[in-house]
């Protein structure tokens, strides 16, 4: 599967490397993350009307392997300053991901909502979740992949660019993770 992955980030680069256009140089990133703004491949987060700054820190960060995942490792490698901020400038003029079309399971929802309230994450990423500057939009992203990445920090598997997601996790327990990830995923 890696290495499947692979060949198709490979081929995914030259493609990119020729077009000229933004619109055809983002289109391999597109394929993963959704065209219109909300990913439907599993594990792999919504881009749409995410922050430019927090997706160009993203960027560098994969270009200089200080996040590392392999395909998209390759993917920004070839990316020059410039194109790490028409990249991140075009991601965030993309429609944010929508709510899905059900309200959610109440007590969930209820769940959910009091983490959030009761570890402040709706300080940092604003009380609608849309995220701030180099804080992410996390309202409405794929539920698997926000039940993912909150187990990595809470795991220490995954390190931002500075410590503060590890330290919001650490008293939330790994059972409460689904119910948090539940709730930024349905909310409207």
């Amino acid at each position: 599967m890696r290495k499947t992955i692979a060949a198709l980030a490979f081929a995914l680069i030259a493609t990119s490397a020729s077009a000229e256009t933004i619109e055809q140089r983002i289109a391999p990133c597109l394929a993963c993350h959704g065209e219109k703004g909300q990913s439907e491949t599993e594990n792999t987060p919504s881009l749409g009307g995410q922050q430019a700054p927090y997706t160009l820190i993203q960027l560098f960060m994969f270009r200089e392997k200080l996040r590392v995942f392999e395909p998209m490792n390759e993917m920004a490698k070839g990316l020059t300053d410039d194109d790490l901020r028409l990249f991140s400038d075009y991601v965030a003029k993309m429609p944010k991901p929508e709510a899905p079309g059900e309200n959610g399971d109440p007590a969930r929802m209820q769940r959910g909502q009091a983490l959030v309230q009761q570890h402040r994450c709706d300080t940092c990423h604003n009380p609608d979740l849309s995220g701030k500057e180099n804080v992410p939009r996390i309202a409405n992203q794929r539920e698997d992949y926000l039940a993912k990445t909150l187990g990595e920090y809470k795991d220490n598997s995954r390190r931002g660019y500075d410590a503060s997601m590890a330290d919001v996790m650490a008293p939330i327990a790994t059972a409460q993770i689904a119910d948090l990830a539940y709730y930024i995923a349905h909310m409207r």
